[in-house]
């Protein structure tokens, strides 16, 4: 078994670009970190350089497994075999380095971080259990809740930087150094970010990310608390799912948080089905 490591995307995504790309669900996380390295530069996540590997059962076998990391987050798994996420740990261990954190489809994570155990005496310990689903014909809320869903615009920038810390800090996602203007900024210029409006404020947001492979990625999803518990959610989810189906996406996908059954059941009823279970695990 084989893991080759490169600092290269452009390496990467000539080895393993046909790979991501025939499991854009599997691979959606990998897809969008290496399409915002193409448009915003390699340090777009932090000033350490990023890394890109890919894994073949034997040396003239096709790719079948592949990682990135973009530090300080840690590698993100992409559709990997379990044997492969175990090898990766005795890769990059050979290599010295020095890992707090893994993540990626639960099986391959969990072999990653067992043998990560055996090789450095870390104690894995769950920070998010999530699920990914798979949009499988889109069913808008009936009723929908008063107001309409539109595009995120210029005017929205001061809220949706509001709304992004508040969701970065409610979610306990890990976001070193988050540049949540800048982000808002990119995201209204691309047309990827949307709103319900309801009396004419907004009051609930969704992303759409840019299409690539096909695939299009909801998220982040984001209603202040003192508009929850209206359906904003759920409707601007829908639209913006319908949004990406509209732009050319034959996959629209998504991530919960299983410690959430709210958001799980709001997403089911609009037509999601589960893929796979995905994992972040803390190296102690």
């Amino acid at each position: 078994m084989t893991w080759t490591i490169t600092a290269s995307l452009d390496e990467f995504r000539a080895a393993a670009g046909e790979y991501l790309a025939a499991h854009p669900a599997e691979n959606t996380a990998l897809l969008t970190i290496a399409d915002r390295l193409e448009r915003n530069g390699l340090n777009a996540f932090g000033a350490q350089p990023p890394r890109f590997g890919w894994w073949r059962p034997r040396p003239d076998a096709p790719v079948d497994g592949v990682f990135l990391q973009t530090p300080p987050y840690p590698p993100r798994l992409g559709r990997t075999p379990v044997g492969a996420g175990a090898a990766l740990a005795d890769a990059l261990h050979a290599r010295g380095e020095a890992l707090a954190a893994v993540s990626g489809g639960k099986a391959a994570a969990l072999a990653f971080a067992e043998r990560w155990q055996r090789l450095t005496g870390a104690e894995p310990a769950v920070r998010t259990d999530e699920r990914l689903y798979r949009l499988d014909g889109l069913t808008p809320p009936s009723p929908a809740p008063e107001g309409r869903f539109r595009l995120a615009r210029s005017a929205d920038r001061e809220l949706l930087i509001e709304w992004l810390t508040a969701f970065v800090a409610e979610a306990g996602v890990m976001e070193p150094d988050l540049d949540a203007a800048a982000i808002v900024d990119q995201r209204i210029a691309e047309r990827s970010w949307h709103v319900w409006e309801s009396a004419g404020r907004p009051v609930s947001f969704a992303g759409a990310s840019p299409v690539i492979a096909g695939m299009s990625r909801i998220g982040p999803v984001y209603t202040p608390p003192e508009h929850r518990r209206n359906g904003y959610a759920g409707a601007v989810v829908a639209g913006a799912s319908a949004h990406a189906v509209a732009e050319g996406a034959g996959e629209v996908l998504l991530y919960t948080d299983l410690a959430n059954p709210t958001s799980n059941s709001v997403y089911q009823k609009l037509g999601y089905r589960p893929v796979e279970d995905c994992i972040v695990l803390d190296l102690n």
